[in-house]
């Protein structure tokens, strides 16, 4: 019997820069297809930087035809308009996917770090570090949003699908999340 593939497509929303990694699971080996990021600074508007979200997850979504998105949740800051912001750049991403009928799941930050080092307060770099060796990566990214968006992957694999939100479409996210709608 074959062992069942499938790939996952991780996200690190950002509107500076957005991490995005892509990983095959076969069985229970994890292979890295591709990391990198999107540069999003060169853009004026916050509009223009939203609307090249939606163009590159969904250029992403098409090359690699992941089965799943998993993405991380924005955190609480201080600053309301960089959280307003954040939370826009995620939504986009998600519209991305649930435009192509792909599940998305979504993962607090502290999750995503104690999946990947067993301690849900370790640094972006010690993260980094156990994803190179955990998945023999040769060279690590100069931006550690790759490695961040990575771990969203491969936390989201550790998961089974167990996520705060599994959904498919806008409207079993909006039925299943009434809370988080205003």
């Amino acid at each position: 019997m074959a062992e069942r593939e499938r790939i996952i497509l991780g996200l690190d929303p950002g509107t500076t820069v957005m991490g995005y990694a892509i990983i095959l699971v076969r069985g229970k080996k994890l292979s890295l297809l591709q990391f990198g990021v999107i540069h999003l600074k060169k853009y004026g508007g916050h509009e223009l930087k939203l609307k090249k979200i939606f163009e590159r997850v969904s250029q992403v979504i098409d090359e690699f035809g992941p089965d799943e998105v998993a993405l991380e949740a924005p955190f609480y800051g201080k600053n309301v308009q960089s959280m307003l912001k954040l939370g826009r750049a995620q939504g986009v991403a998600m519209a991305a996917a649930l435009s192509k009928g792909i599940p998305i799941s979504e993962y607090a930050p502290k999750k995503v770090k104690q999946s990947v080092t067993g301690n849900g307060n370790a640094s972006k770099e010690q993260v980094a570090d156990m994803l190179i060796k955990q998945l023999s990566i040769r060279e690590a990214p100069k931006l550690l949003d790759a490695t961040d968006a990575l771990a969203v992957a491969v936390c989201h694999y550790y998961q089974f699908g167990t996520a705060t939100t599994k959904t498919s479409s806008w409207s079993a996210f909006v039925k299943d999340n009434p809370g988080r709608l205003k």
